[in-house]
Order: structure tokens, then sequence, then C-alpha cells
């Protein structure tokens, strides 16, 4: 694995610099902290005006589960660009599968997710992550994903 070093903090525009998402799809403001190849964590503040709120749903706004997952996915493939940077090239990583999502609590306008991902198992550049997000301590939602560079 050729691995370059991550700084401790990576604004948006480093996030972009890495992810081909652009607005509205960029899900995650910050990286927190990194440990390459093993673990990271990541922040995305969720406000009233994300584009998915006028019609999820209407008086009732409520962020949806898949956007969640969504985040948690470009937070881990951040993690996977740092620990592959050198052989990824122009590579983009893409879903292979989620297992055992679940769902506990709404994540609503004001919010801020904390995103936690760890590694299970790295086969090449197939990549196996327990994947977390946070509201205030409270875990809301949580899955296995797979994702793969292609």
């Amino acid at each position: 694995m050729s691995e370059v070093p991550a700084p401790e903090y990576i604004d948006v525009v480093g996030i972009m610099n890495l992810l081909p998402h652009r607005y509205p799809f960029v899900l995650v403001d910050r990286i927190l902290h990194i440990e390459v190849g093993q673990e990271i964590t990541g922040l995305k503040n969720v406000t009233y005006n994300e584009q998915f709120f006028q019609g999820h749903f209407p008086g009732k706004p409520v962020m949806p589960g898949v956007l969640i997952l969504e985040g948690l996915a470009q937070v881990g493939a951040v993690m996977a660009y740092y620990a592959h940077k050198d052989a990824v090239g122009e590579k983009i990583m893409f879903f292979a599968g989620i297992d055992k999502a679940r769902f506990r609590k709404p994540v609503v306008p004001g919010d801020q997710l904390i995103y936690k991902l760890k590694l299970l198992k790295q086969k090449r550049t197939i990549w196996m992550m327990e994947a977390k997000a946070f509201v205030d301590d409270v875990l809301v939602a949580e899955a296995e994903l797979m994702a793969s560079f292609s």
C-alpha cells in the first residue's frame, strides 16, 4: 500500500481536490481526523438550505437516509485515496455494496453529523468499512460499506 501522509484536518476545498463530487452532492464539510488506512472522522453541517429539504418533507424536514450513507461513503473515499494516492491516480471510488444499514434517529436542519469509519478489510482496491453517523454523540445511522476504485 502506497501511503501518503494525511494532514490532521482537511477542509472542503481539500476534499473536493480528492473527490469528483460537486455541489449539491458534496456531503462532507471537513475531515476532522484521519489515520490513513485505519479510520477517519468527518463532519457535515446540516442546514435548512439543502436542496433535498424542499421535498423531504415539506413542513417536517428530514435528511434522507440514503444521503447520510453517501456522506459516509465520501468520507471513506477520502481515507482510501490517501492510502492509495499514487496507485489510484484519476480513478474514482464507487459503491460496491451496503450491508446492515440501520437508521436510528432522524437528522434534521441544525444537526451536525459526525461520520466515523473504520477499515474492516481491504483486498487490492476493494474496501470494506464499518460506518457510523452521530449527532450529539447519539448514533443516528450505521452500515457496512464496500467500495472499489474503477
